[in-house]
Protein backbone atom coordinates (compact mmCIF):
# COMPACT_ATOMS: atom_id res chain seq x y z
CA UNK A 1 0.00 0.00 0.00
CA UNK A 2 1.15 3.39 -1.10
CA UNK A 3 1.41 6.46 1.70
CA UNK A 4 -2.22 6.96 3.02
CA UNK A 5 -4.14 10.13 4.98
CA UNK A 6 -6.42 8.92 7.58
CA UNK A 7 -9.66 10.64 7.63
CA UNK A 8 -12.64 10.78 10.03
CA UNK A 9 -16.15 11.64 9.66
CA UNK A 10 -15.84 14.48 12.27
CA UNK A 11 -17.38 17.99 13.30
CA UNK A 12 -14.45 20.63 13.67
CA UNK A 13 -14.90 24.00 15.16
CA UNK A 14 -14.03 26.01 13.83
CA UNK A 15 -14.25 24.68 10.60
CA UNK A 16 -11.41 24.43 8.25
CA UNK A 17 -12.98 26.99 5.74
CA UNK A 18 -13.99 29.45 8.84
CA UNK A 19 -10.20 29.09 10.28
CA UNK A 20 -8.72 30.07 6.51
CA UNK A 21 -10.93 32.83 6.20
CA UNK A 22 -9.95 34.38 9.32
CA UNK A 23 -6.30 33.68 9.57
CA UNK A 24 -5.04 34.04 5.53
CA UNK A 25 -5.76 37.95 5.27
CA UNK A 26 -3.23 38.63 8.06
CA UNK A 27 -0.79 36.91 6.36
CA UNK A 28 2.22 39.34 4.97
CA UNK A 29 1.74 37.13 1.77
CA UNK A 30 -1.84 37.54 1.20
CA UNK A 31 -3.07 38.89 -2.45
CA UNK A 32 -7.13 38.91 -3.49
CA UNK A 33 -10.31 40.56 -1.23
CA UNK A 34 -9.70 40.43 2.38
CA UNK A 35 -13.12 41.17 2.95
CA UNK A 36 -14.70 37.86 0.88
CA UNK A 37 -15.04 34.38 1.96
CA UNK A 38 -12.94 31.79 1.02
CA UNK A 39 -13.26 29.89 -1.69
CA UNK A 40 -10.99 26.39 -1.75
CA UNK A 41 -10.30 24.88 -5.22
CA UNK A 42 -8.40 21.62 -4.14
CA UNK A 43 -6.09 20.42 -1.66
CA UNK A 44 -3.28 17.95 -0.84
CA UNK A 45 -2.30 15.38 1.92
CA UNK A 46 1.10 13.47 2.77
CA UNK A 47 1.64 11.63 5.54
CA UNK A 48 3.51 11.75 8.69
CA UNK A 49 5.62 8.57 9.11
CA UNK A 50 5.98 8.56 12.41
CA UNK A 51 1.59 8.49 12.52
CA UNK A 52 1.57 11.32 14.84
CA UNK A 53 0.74 14.47 12.78
CA UNK A 54 -2.10 15.84 10.02
CA UNK A 55 -0.49 17.50 7.01
CA UNK A 56 -2.91 18.88 4.70
CA UNK A 57 -2.43 22.00 2.23
CA UNK A 58 -5.07 23.88 0.40
CA UNK A 59 -5.64 25.83 -2.77
CA UNK A 60 -7.64 28.85 -1.84
CA UNK A 61 -8.94 32.30 -3.21
CA UNK A 62 -10.34 35.40 -2.44
CA UNK A 63 -12.37 36.99 -4.81
CA UNK A 64 -11.14 36.95 -7.70
CA UNK A 65 -7.22 37.38 -6.58
CA UNK A 66 -4.75 34.80 -7.35
CA UNK A 67 -4.57 31.51 -5.91
CA UNK A 68 -2.89 31.26 -2.70
CA UNK A 69 -1.18 28.13 -1.29
CA UNK A 70 -1.99 27.21 2.46
CA UNK A 71 -0.24 24.08 4.18
CA UNK A 72 -1.52 23.37 7.32
CA UNK A 73 -0.29 20.76 10.61
CA UNK A 74 -2.75 19.25 12.46
CA UNK A 75 -1.30 18.27 16.20
CA UNK A 76 -2.50 16.57 18.97
CA UNK A 77 -0.29 18.24 21.37
CA UNK A 78 1.41 21.66 21.42
CA UNK A 79 4.32 21.65 19.00
CA UNK A 80 6.74 23.19 21.70
CA UNK A 81 6.12 20.25 23.91
CA UNK A 82 8.90 18.61 22.26
CA UNK A 83 12.39 18.81 24.54
CA UNK A 84 14.24 19.65 21.24
CA UNK A 85 11.40 22.15 19.41
CA UNK A 86 12.11 26.01 19.31
CA UNK A 87 8.63 27.73 20.51
CA UNK A 88 6.16 28.23 17.65
CA UNK A 89 2.85 29.31 18.02
CA UNK A 90 0.01 28.00 16.67
CA UNK A 91 -2.92 29.43 13.98
CA UNK A 92 -5.59 28.18 16.47
CA UNK A 93 -6.91 25.07 18.50
CA UNK A 94 -9.51 23.12 16.93
CA UNK A 95 -11.94 20.61 18.23
CA UNK A 96 -12.32 17.32 16.49
CA UNK A 97 -15.16 15.35 17.37
CA UNK A 98 -12.95 12.20 17.30
CA UNK A 99 -9.20 13.26 18.03
CA UNK A 100 -10.09 15.84 20.25
CA UNK A 101 -8.07 19.70 20.65
CA UNK A 102 -5.95 19.61 17.79
CA UNK A 103 -2.98 22.32 17.18
CA UNK A 104 -2.87 23.81 13.96
CA UNK A 105 0.17 25.11 12.56
CA UNK A 106 1.27 26.63 9.94
CA UNK A 107 3.14 24.36 7.58
CA UNK A 108 6.02 25.70 6.86
CA UNK A 109 7.14 26.42 10.67
CA UNK A 110 6.62 22.34 11.21
CA UNK A 111 9.30 20.46 10.80
CA UNK A 112 7.07 17.42 10.38
CA UNK A 113 5.44 19.10 7.17
CA UNK A 114 9.25 20.32 6.31
CA UNK A 115 10.57 16.49 6.34
CA UNK A 116 7.50 15.43 4.37
CA UNK A 117 7.55 18.15 1.70
CA UNK A 118 10.93 17.39 1.00
CA UNK A 119 11.06 13.95 0.69
CA UNK A 120 8.06 14.29 -1.61
CA UNK A 121 10.13 16.66 -3.82
CA UNK A 122 13.14 14.76 -3.58
CA UNK A 123 11.75 11.04 -3.79
CA UNK A 124 9.18 12.34 -6.61
CA UNK A 125 6.60 11.55 -4.57
CA UNK A 126 2.63 12.27 -4.61
CA UNK A 127 -0.11 13.34 -2.65
CA UNK A 128 -1.46 10.61 -0.17
CA UNK A 129 -4.76 8.84 -0.94
CA UNK A 130 -7.39 9.57 1.34
CA UNK A 131 -9.01 7.08 3.78
CA UNK A 132 -12.01 6.98 5.37
CA UNK A 133 -11.43 5.86 8.87
CA UNK A 134 -14.75 2.51 7.75
CA UNK A 135 -12.27 1.79 4.91
CA UNK A 136 -13.46 3.90 1.73
CA UNK A 137 -11.21 5.95 -0.52
CA UNK A 138 -12.24 8.97 -1.36
CA UNK A 139 -11.70 10.98 -4.41
CA UNK A 140 -8.74 13.03 -4.86
CA UNK A 141 -9.04 16.91 -4.17
CA UNK A 142 -5.44 17.60 -6.05
CA UNK A 143 -2.73 15.73 -8.01
CA UNK A 144 1.25 16.95 -6.87
CA UNK A 145 4.19 14.93 -8.01
CA UNK A 146 8.06 15.57 -6.94
CA UNK A 147 10.82 15.63 -9.86
CA UNK A 148 13.40 14.21 -7.61
CA UNK A 149 14.47 10.20 -8.59
CA UNK A 150 16.12 9.51 -4.89
CA UNK A 151 15.74 6.10 -3.54
CA UNK A 152 15.20 7.96 0.33
CA UNK A 153 13.54 10.94 1.92
CA UNK A 154 15.00 13.00 4.20
CA UNK A 155 14.39 13.07 8.20
CA UNK A 156 13.27 16.18 10.36
CA UNK A 157 15.77 18.90 10.15
CA UNK A 158 18.00 19.60 13.30
CA UNK A 159 16.87 23.23 12.88
CA UNK A 160 14.52 25.43 10.77
CA UNK A 161 14.56 29.25 10.20
CA UNK A 162 11.33 30.38 8.29
CA UNK A 163 11.36 33.47 6.57
CA UNK A 164 8.12 34.82 4.64
CA UNK A 165 8.09 37.51 1.47
CA UNK A 166 5.83 38.92 -0.33
CA UNK A 167 4.93 35.69 -3.12
CA UNK A 168 6.71 33.11 -1.52
CA UNK A 169 8.02 31.34 2.67
CA UNK A 170 11.21 30.16 2.48
CA UNK A 171 11.77 27.05 4.73
CA UNK A 172 15.73 26.84 5.56
CA UNK A 173 17.58 23.91 7.11
CA UNK A 174 20.86 23.10 7.12
CA UNK A 175 21.03 20.80 3.87
CA UNK A 176 18.44 22.53 1.73
CA UNK A 177 15.95 25.01 1.59
CA UNK A 178 12.25 24.79 0.09
CA UNK A 179 10.39 27.77 -1.17
CA UNK A 180 7.22 27.29 -0.58
CA UNK A 181 4.89 29.87 -3.45
CA UNK A 182 2.26 31.13 -1.74
CA UNK A 183 0.99 32.95 -4.85
CA UNK A 184 0.30 30.16 -7.63
CA UNK A 185 -0.20 30.47 -10.76
CA UNK A 186 -1.24 27.64 -13.14
CA UNK A 187 0.52 26.60 -16.22
CA UNK A 188 3.66 28.22 -15.00
CA UNK A 189 5.66 24.44 -14.62
CA UNK A 190 6.30 24.09 -18.09
CA UNK A 191 8.56 27.37 -18.09
CA UNK A 192 10.34 26.50 -14.93
CA UNK A 193 13.89 25.54 -15.32
CA UNK A 194 15.09 22.71 -13.53
CA UNK A 195 19.00 23.19 -12.39
CA UNK A 196 21.88 20.02 -12.54
CA UNK A 197 22.31 17.19 -9.27
CA UNK A 198 25.24 20.05 -8.09
CA UNK A 199 23.21 22.61 -7.49
CA UNK A 200 19.99 20.72 -6.59
CA UNK A 201 17.22 22.63 -7.87
CA UNK A 202 13.67 20.60 -7.95
CA UNK A 203 10.28 21.28 -8.02
CA UNK A 204 6.86 19.80 -6.67
CA UNK A 205 3.96 20.75 -9.33
CA UNK A 206 0.73 20.35 -8.88
CA UNK A 207 -3.11 20.25 -10.40
CA UNK A 208 -6.43 20.76 -8.69
CA UNK A 209 -10.12 20.71 -10.27
CA UNK A 210 -10.60 23.67 -12.65
CA UNK A 211 -6.80 23.88 -13.16
CA UNK A 212 -5.61 21.05 -15.05
CA UNK A 213 -2.59 22.82 -16.34
CA UNK A 214 0.33 21.87 -14.00
CA UNK A 215 1.90 24.92 -11.30
CA UNK A 216 4.96 25.17 -9.73
CA UNK A 217 4.15 24.95 -6.05
CA UNK A 218 7.45 23.87 -4.63
CA UNK A 219 10.86 24.62 -5.05
CA UNK A 220 14.07 22.84 -3.45
CA UNK A 221 17.44 23.87 -3.63
CA UNK A 222 20.67 23.31 -1.61
CA UNK A 223 22.65 20.55 -0.79
CA UNK A 224 20.30 17.73 0.10
CA UNK A 225 21.23 15.53 -3.27
CA UNK A 226 24.61 14.72 -1.73
CA UNK A 227 22.94 14.17 1.70
CA UNK A 228 21.01 11.77 0.08
CA UNK A 229 23.57 10.11 -1.63
CA UNK A 230 25.87 9.44 1.58
CA UNK A 231 22.47 8.29 2.92
CA UNK A 232 22.14 5.66 0.43
CA UNK A 233 25.25 4.15 1.04
CA UNK A 234 25.03 4.07 4.76
CA UNK A 235 23.37 0.97 6.77
CA UNK A 236 19.54 1.52 6.42
CA UNK A 237 18.44 4.32 8.83
CA UNK A 238 16.76 3.54 12.82
CA UNK A 239 13.04 3.15 12.36
CA UNK A 240 12.39 6.53 14.02
CA UNK A 241 14.29 8.09 10.42
CA UNK A 242 11.15 9.69 8.56
CA UNK A 243 11.09 8.01 4.91
CA UNK A 244 8.44 9.00 2.64
CA UNK A 245 7.54 5.99 0.98
CA UNK A 246 6.30 4.01 4.58
CA UNK A 247 2.65 3.82 4.61
CA UNK A 248 1.47 4.22 8.07
CA UNK A 249 -2.47 6.58 8.11
CA UNK A 250 -1.98 9.94 10.44
CA UNK A 251 -4.86 10.43 12.23
CA UNK A 252 -7.16 14.11 11.34
CA UNK A 253 -9.93 15.13 10.21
Amino acid sequence: MGHVALIYDAELTPSKPDLLTEWVPRQSWFAGDAAARVRILGSYRFDDPAGEVGIETFLVRFGDGPVLQVPLTYRGRPLDDRADAAEVEPITTMQHSVLGTRWVYDGPHDPAYVAALASAVLTGGSEAKLLMSDGTELPSRGSVQGSGAAADGVAEPASLDVIDSDGATACVTPDYTLAVRRLVEPGDAAAADVAGAETLDLRLTGTWAGSPEQAVLVVLSGRASSAVESRNAEPAPAPSTASFGRSMPEPHG
